[in-house]
């Protein structure tokens, strides 16, 4: 079969590869219609992820029809149209058992990404993101290979197109998670950091939950813009101004209920933050948290769906307990949350459809990569199609 080939740091290749098997009892096999590029395979296109080999099979945003079950998976047959969470998890254990999927103790052999290997257990494996979670072959591909089968695949219905649904595998759960962590309701004020893909949509579903104001920052005008237009947001662009200012000065010095950081570890530092970077001081940027400290009314609720990872300086924790705030993280318990948001699409309630810029082919998929590292056309988000 063709898939995305990890190299090296930006040598991502589409090759030839060995057709997946089935590995265990409750294992199946999916034909891939549909993947597409995420913001966080940017981590790995950067080179800021640890535990890739030359060879690893990228992607974890996909979906497909099932080719093939193995003896006891009973939830999904061959022929179904199915949506794949990128977090694997087993069902059974502790966390699942609590609905916390991406807690999964049970489907990730390697060491994970945290950093206190004081931790007893990893967290749960995702597809095609290397070897810390757990070294399963991802979904840029024509097949994967999807685990623990009874649990993971979703069926979707037919009436529904793939770009409809792709997104209930990832960043349109995780953006619903973070709207939900950061309690965003009717007559909410609500300050969204990063216009990406999940920048986004979240701030349709915070429309869709009723938010009254909605301001969402970012370097990109066409992103904002189009936010703008479709979700009805303040636009705010942070090379013309200081939007905690703005934002803090426009809510009558109290702030927003709650701020959704959807930037995560890779912001645009300070001079000081980008030495220390290089320097191996800190892991990560803290230029999103530390402005979502600062918006946030006293009371309110930071919700962080963008990643980080390990440490960083200046976190302002002694700001988020003098204003008392609540700080919700984490990876998406996409398993939880997958059902529901279905049934919003299906309502027409959210079209997640709509921020695709791209579709290309997924021998086009290096392309696709640079256009959406690069930010080249306008690019919101690449969808790609195997076979084509």
């Amino acid at each position: 079969m063709r898939a995305v080939v990890y190299h090296a740091e930006r040598d991502f290749r589409v090759e030839t590869v060995a057709d997946p098997a089935l590995e265990a009892a409750d294992d199946a096999i999916v034909r891939v219609t549909t993947c597409a590029i995420c913001g966080s395979d940017l981590h790995m296109y950067h080179g800021k992820v640890l535990g890739l080999k030359p060879g690893d099979i990228l992607g974890h945003e996909f979906m497909g029809v099932v080719e093939e079950v193995g003896r006891e998976v009973t939830r999904v047959k061959k022929g179904d149209r199915v949506v794949v969470p990128f977090v694997i998890a087993c069902g059974q254990c502790y966390f699942c058992q609590k609905g916390l999927y991406s807690g999964c103790e049970r489907t990730n052999p390697g060491p994970g990404g945290a950093i206190n290997k004081k931790q007893l257990r990893p967290a749960a494996a995702f597809f095609g993101y290397s070897h810390l979670y757990g070294g399963v072959s991802g979904g840029q591909a024509e097949f994967v290979r999807v685990p623990h089968a009874n649990v993971n695949p979703f069926k979707v219905p037919d009436g529904l197109e793939d770009e409809q649904v792709l997104f209930l595998g990832d960043i349109l759960t995780t953006a619903y998670q973070a709207v939900a962590q950061a309690e965003v309701g009717p007559g909410s004020t609500v300050a969204i950091y990063g216009a990406g893909p999940v920048g986004l949509l979240c701030a349709e579903v915070a429309r869709h939950k009723g938010a009254r104001k909605i301001y969402l920052v970012d370097e990109e005008d066409y992103r904002t813009e189009f936010a703008a237009a479709q979700y009805g947001v303040t636009p705010l662009n942070y090379r013309d101004r200081d939007p905690a200012g703005f934002i803090v000065e426009d809510t009558d010095y109290r702030g927003v209920d709650a701020a959704i950081d959807a930037v995560g570890f890779e912001a645009k530092g300070s001079r000081i933050e980008s030495a220390l970077l290089e320097l191996k001081l800190e892991t990560s940027t803290g230029t999103a948290i530390r402005q979502c400290i600062a918006v946030t009314r006293r009371g309110g609720i930071v919700s962080i769906p963008g990643v980080y990872v390990g440490f960083m300086h200046a976190f302002l924790l002694g700001d988020a307990f003098d204003k008392g705030l609540t700080l919700r993280m984490g990876q998406t318990h996409v398993q939880k949350y997958l059902p529901g948001v279905l049934s919003l699409i299906e309502l027409g309630h959210l079209r997640p459809q709509e921020i695709i810029t791209h579709r290309m082919s997924l021998e086009d998929a290096a392309q696709g990569y640079d256009v959406f590292d690069r930010k080249r056309e306008q690019c919101r988000k690449v969808v790609l199609k195997p076979g084509k």
